[in-house]
């Protein structure tokens, strides 16, 4: 049983088919209801690829919860691979724990972007912007708390709001537009509710900081300075086109500050120095580390996280066995 998100609706279904067909697997595809088309457009050309009818079965609905839920409660479903929120993935595993079905399970983040002192700020504003905007920063791998050393704080600052400031919004009707709407307007609403948290808490706004003129669900690319600690942003997964910037002196202070969440997707790490940033890097509670690159995702990599980002991995020859058991057969000759 594959449930995707609608974030990367092509993406997310193909990289759970693969697996599941190479280890023999037929599966059953529940995609969000958001974006149901994409995984009907798909299955054409897998029957042109060769694979037969029935081995690949495509269920779009508008009651999720109920679909898979019943679904999970059929003795023929033995694995669960989910691609999705923490809140919703919670559910899914008491679901799959009453016929004790095998979870994978991909969710939340709640990223840290680190910028050490010796780090190449130009470099570091080009992750900076690969890893807040891509998807608008709708993606579970979205830089979400931006940690800078105070001795580059004021210039990485700066770079980004000019660099923020410079993309152009819009409905994608005309040329040259970079940043689109939001999915919907629940998701701007959060947007909306964080950056006005943390300026209540006071952060200051350096680019952006407003919702736009639909139609459709437009927020500005922003970047945020001084966040506190204490700000919801910090502690939620933003989801948007919010970059929060917070300034940091001392290294072990900043280690237990980005390892104080739930989640332990992903990580970013910018330094000069190669052996600094793998020592760095070993310390964070993160399942995967973009040391000095913005872009973690690649098909030949496992793709997964620790404490409540994930259970398993996604990608790589660890993606394959998520669909596979191990048997071991004591034979006397």
């Amino acid at each position: 049983m594959l449930v995707t998100p609608w974030n990367y609706p092509a993406a997310m279904g193909t990289r759970k088919i693969a697996p599941a067909l190479a280890a023999g697997c037929p599966v059953i595809i529940k995609p969000a209801s958001e974006t149901p088309l994409t995984m009907l457009a798909l299955m054409p050309i897998l029957e042109a690829a060769g694979v037969p009818k029935g081995v690949v079965n495509v269920l779009p609905s508008r009651r999720s919860g109920a679909l898979v839920d019943t679904l999970l409660h059929d003795p023929r479903v033995r694995v669960l691979s989910f691609t999705g929120s923490t809140e919703v993935g919670r559910k899914l595993l008491h679901s799959a724990a009453d016929h004790v079905i095998n979870p994978a399970m991909e969710l939340g983040g709640n990223a840290p972007f680190v910028v050490l002192a010796d780090a190449n700020v130009d470099a570091a504003v080009d992750g900076a912007i690969i890893a807040k905007m891509r998807n608008l920063g709708e993606a579970c791998t979205a830089a979400n708390r931006f940690y800078v050393h105070e001795s580059v704080y004021d210039e990485f600052a700066e770079r980004l709001a000019a660099r923020m400031n410079a993309l152009k919004v819009g409905n994608g009707l005309e040329e040259g537009i970079e940043v689109g709407s939001l999915v919907n307007a629940e998701t701007l609403n959060k947007v909306i509710e964080l950056v006005d948290d943390a300026i209540s808490r006071g952060a200051k706004i350096l680019a952006g900081g407003q919702a736009l003129d639909g139609p459709g669900y437009f927020y500005s690319p922003t970047v945020l300075v001084d966040v506190p600690e204490n700000a919801q942003c910090c502690r939620e997964e933003i989801f948007g086109p919010v970059a929060a910037l917070t300034r940091f002196s001392d290294e072990d202070d900043l280690i237990r500050r980005c390892n104080d969440t739930e989640y332990g997707l992903v990580a970013y790490v910018y330094t000069e120095d190669m052996r600094r940033g793998l020592a760095f890097s070993g310390r964070l509670d993160f399942g995967m580390i973009g040391l000095n690159r913005g872009l973690v995702s690649d098909p030949a990599a496992p793709f997964g996280g620790m404490k409540q980002s994930g259970i398993g991995r996604e990608g790589a020859h660890e993606g394959m066995t998520e669909f596979l058991e191990t048997q071991y057969v004591s034979v006397e000759w």
